[in-house]
This record gives C-alpha cells, sequence and structure tokens, in this order.
C-alpha cells in the first residue's frame, strides 16, 4: 500500500443504472468498497437476487467488498407521478391526501393512512429528500392544504417526509423485521436501520453481534436520534449522517455544526461514519460535478467521516462507474491533506463509550499507545489481527498516517473492515495460534507488497483469547526469512 492510496472509503447505491454485472465489476474497479442496496424500492426477492449477483460478481474480481442493506424504515411515498414528473412552483398551493392511485402537480396522494392525523396546521413537510418543502396551512376532514416554500420537479415516486415527532409508526417496522431476517441469512455484512429515535430502535432487531452478524448502521435523520446520539452510538455499530431528512428537522445552518459534532462522537467511540447525502447530485445527469459539491466531498473527509455515500448517484446516473471515479479522486486528494496529528491528538483525549467495561478500556489503552507509536516511530505499516475486526475500527479512529492492514480469518469481518478508515482488509487461512497468526499476516502483507524486508511494522493482536480484547502491542522488523517469525519466543503480558 503506498502512501498516496485514498483512505476513505465509498459506499455506491446500486440500482437500475449499476445493477448489470459489467457494471459492478467497473464500479470496483473505480473504488466502491461497500455496496448498498435500497430496500424502499422493488421487492425483498429481488433485492435478494441482486444481493447474490453482487457476491458473485466480487468473488470473480477477487475483492473483498461489503454489502450494505438498507431497510426501508417507516417510509412514506407520493403516489405515482405522470411519465416525465410534475412540476411543483415555489408560492403555489397543493392538495395532500390519503391515498396510492396517483398523484399530479396539484393533488398529492400519500400512501399513509394517518396523514391527516400526524400532519398539523404550521408543519413543514419536505419531498425528495428535502429538495421539495411545502407548508401546511389548513386541515380539513378528507386533505390538507400547503403552500410550495421551495419548488422543483417531482419525479416517479419520491419520498414524503413527515416530522419525527409527529409520525405515529414505530421503527423497525414489520417490513423491517422481516427484510432483516432474510438478509441476515443470506449473510449481508451491514444493515442500515432508518429512522432511529433511540437505542431500542437498534435492540428490536435483535441481531447477533458482528460478526456472527451484520454491523448495525444507526442512520441519524431525526431530531430524537441527535438528542439521543451518545445512547445510539453505543447500541450502534456504525452510523450515517443522513443530511435529507436531518436538513428537514433542524434549519440548514445547523447542519454543517451537526455533522462534524455526529462524526467526532462516533470515531471516539471507535464505529465508522458515513456521511450521505446529496454528495455528487448533479452527476446523476450531468458528467462532472459542481465545486461546491467537490468541496462538500472534501469537507466531510477533513471532517473524519470514514467513507462517503453515493445515492441516486450511482443507482439511477448517466455514468454510475464516472461518479464513483470522480469521488475516489476527490477524497484521495483530501486523505493527502488530512491533519492526522491534530485529529489524533483529540481523539486521544475521548474515550470509547462504556470505557468501564473491561474489554473495550484495554483496547482503548491499547490502540492509543499504538497511535502514540505511529507519530513517533517511522513504521511502514500497522498490522491488526482481530477476530470481530473491532481491534481494526478501534485503532482507524486515530487516522493513522501510515496503512493500517486489518487482518482475520473471518470472512464476513473481513468484508465489514471495507467500511473502516485507511484499513486494508484481509483474510487469513484460519483461527491459529498467536506466533503462527503475526507469521501468516506479515508473510500476506509483503507477498500483497504493504511491507518488505527490513521494515518496520507495529502489531496489534490478542494473545489471551479469555480476554476478547487486544492485548499486545509489539514492534518487529520484517526479516528476510519470515520463517524466523514462527520460532520468536511469545512476548511477555
Amino acid at each position: 500500500m503506498t502512501g498516496d492510496r485514498r483512505r476513505t472509503k465509498i459506499v455506491a447505491s446500486i440500482g437500475p443504472a449499476s445493477e448489470s454485472p459489467r457494471v459492478l465489476a467497473r464500479l470496483m474497479g473505480a473504488g466502491m468498497d461497500v455496496a448498498r442496496l435500497n430496500l424502499s424500492h422493488g421487492s425483498l426477492d429481488g433485492a435478494l437476487e441482486l444481493y447474490e449477483r453482487i457476491r458473485r460478481v466480487a468473488r470473480s474480481e477477487g475483492r473483498e467488498l461489503g454489502i450494505l442493506a438498507d431497510l426501508p424504515g417507516p417510509k412514506i411515498r407520493v403516489a405515482p407521478l405522470p411519465r416525465g414528473g410534475a412540476m411543483l412552483e415555489q408560492d403555489a398551493e397543493v392538495i395532500l391526501r390519503p391515498g396510492n392511485t396517483a398523484s399530479d402537480g396539484r393533488i398529492l396522494e400519500v400512501d399513509y393512512e394517518r396523514l391527516l392525523d400526524d400532519v398539523q396546521v404550521g408543519d413543514l413537510v419536505g419531498l425528495a429528500d428535502g429538495q421539495i418543502l411545502i407548508a401546511i396551512r389548513s386541515a380539513g376532514e378528507a386533505e390538507l392544504r400547503g403552500q410550495v416554500l421551495h419548488g422543483g420537479l417531482l419525479r416517479g415516486r419520491p419520498g414524503f417526509y413527515i416530522p419525527a415527532d409527529r409520525l405515529s409508526l414505530a421503527t423497525p417496522t414489520e417490513r423491517d423485521l422481516r427484510y432483516a431476517e432474510a438478509f441476515v441469512e443470506a449473510g449481508v455484512d451491514f444493515l442500515g436501520v432508518s429512522f432511529v429515535r433511540g437505542p431500542d430502535d437498534l435492540r428490536a432487531l435483535e441481531t447477533a453481534p458482528p460478526p456472527a452478524g451484520p454491523l448495525l448502521i444507526a442512520k441519524i435523520e431525526t431530531r430524537p436520534a441527535v438528542e439521543n446520539i451518545d445512547a445510539i452510538i453505543n447500541a450502534a455499530d456504525a452510523i450515517m449522517v443522513a443530511r435529507g431528512d436531518l436538513g428537514i428537522e433542524f434549519p440548514i445552518e445547523y447542519l454543517p455544526h451537526l455533522q462534524k459534532d455526529i462524526i467526532r462522537r462516533c470515531i471516539a467511540g471507535g464505529r465508522p461514519a458515513i456521511t450521505a447525502t446529496q454528495m455528487l447530485e448533479s452527476m446523476i445527469e450531468s458528467p462532472v460535478p459542481t465545486r461546491a459539491e467537490a468541496s462538500d466531498v472534501a469537507n466531510a473527509v477533513f471532517d473524519g467521516s470514514s467513507a462517503v455515500m453515493l445515492s441516486a448517484e450511482t443507482a439511477i446516473g448517466v455514468d454510475p462507474v464516472q461518479v464513483v471515479t470522480t469521488m475516489a479522486r476527490v477524497a484521495q486528494e483530501a486523505d493527502l491533506r488530512f491533519d492526522h496529528t491534530g485529529w489524533a491528538q483529540h481523539i486521544t483525549q475521548l474515550h470509547m463509550i462504556n470505557p468501564d467495561q473491561r474489554s473495550l478500556s484495554v483496547t482503548d489503552a491499547m490502540t492509543t499507545a499504538a497511535s502514540r507509536v505511529v507519530e513517533e516511530v517511522d513504521l511502514a505499516a500497522l498490522i491488526c489481527v482481530s477476530g470481530s475486526g473491532f481491534t481494526v475500527r478501534s485503532m482507524a479512529r486515530f487516522r493513522p498516517r501510515v496503512p493500517v492492514l486489518g487482518f482475520s480469518a473471518d470472512p464476513r469481518t473481513v468484508r465489514q473492515l471495507t467500511l473502516s478508515w485507511g484499513v486494508e482488509p484481509i483474510c487469513l487461512a484460519s483461527e491459529i495460534a498467536y506466533e503462527s497468526r503475526v507469521a501468516d499476516a506479515v508473510q500476506a502483507a509483503t507477498e500483497l507488497g504493504h511491507v518488505r524486508a527490513g521494515d518496520l511494522v507495529a502489531v496489534l493482536a490478542g494473545i489471551n483469547p479469555a480476554m476478547r480484547s487486544t492485548d499486545v502491542l509489539r514492534l518487529l522488523q520484517v526479516p528476510e526469512d519470515l520463517g524466523e517469525l514462527r520460532h520468536t519466543p511469545q512476548p511477555a503480558r
């Protein structure tokens, strides 16, 4: 791994424009680290078939690719619009009714039977990720009347946003639970949980902890989620800053600060953080992004995002491969200018969630020590050997300037590490004794070109299975004869 390799990961949503094997392979080649399936669209059977297709293509390409199944949540949509869409002009009056037959530019049917109960006069409702805003002016027995504050073109079946404190639907929904069960059985790597309002929304899924189960990604898109952010981070395995709905729940000027604060809290807790929504939106139709979009991606990197996400840009855009290529270029350039020292100093002052748990405290201490070694010693790489991937994710939160090589004998752990900043996930052949694991890891790192004989590397691993944490930090020089590592005395604890 060279020093100019991109460190920030890319999540790309797969849809009609990108679901063919040929395009999937090209997306992987362009820099897609995690493929996202938006389960709000299509059938469960169709989504599972696409999941298996992505797995087949990744195997044929020899890629460790993570797959994220993004649960629908209490998704409310407008009934189908005419072909070509409908333009909602600013200040125009629109009528909102419960229903799911058809909509036009004047009457919008909404597929939510409690629409008239949950939406009140004075509420601000959003459509299409908040791009179109409607203020509710009056309410009757069968309909609501609103004024368009921000107009635009509506197409297909756009999402309809109701303020979180009004919505009666529970999270997760019955549909979420059914979809989650199917994808857990299929072996999915990540589950995105929509409309999270507190930690109980995550616990309700009752999935096994990773790597036996998927990493749970809590989507932060409501005011209650922001208010309960620390408890949600504690219950989640990763966080997604879903800026579309969040931009309706809060005034737009709050979003940049919220994004920075949520990301830093999440990374301090050893959880990956994804920044999502409208990152390269203009590239749905344009071959190049706006200057503001390029700056948005770069600033998400500077904020500490583990990954940046593409939605419609790759799902329905005119050139999904060009979108990923562009995002990879912008992210890589921002990575080169990342303030590693300042970030590490900031994170060192914080502790992972629940530091009273002994295993977390030990891993926290060991990875903190390793981050200091990186700053003071000329290392070629950090080699992290982990069963669950927790040690690797904990190490990645410090944003070390050297490559982080994440080794595991569990294939799902390896795929789950595709979301972690700066981590090169590598699969070990099997769970073996400490010295053999270290030797195998160093040998693999050498064969893959990440290190070479004479390089100094740091190794983080667990020597005592009973500890269930990282309890060894070791510096070693890569020998000419890698067999020497298998006969090195075991370090004292």
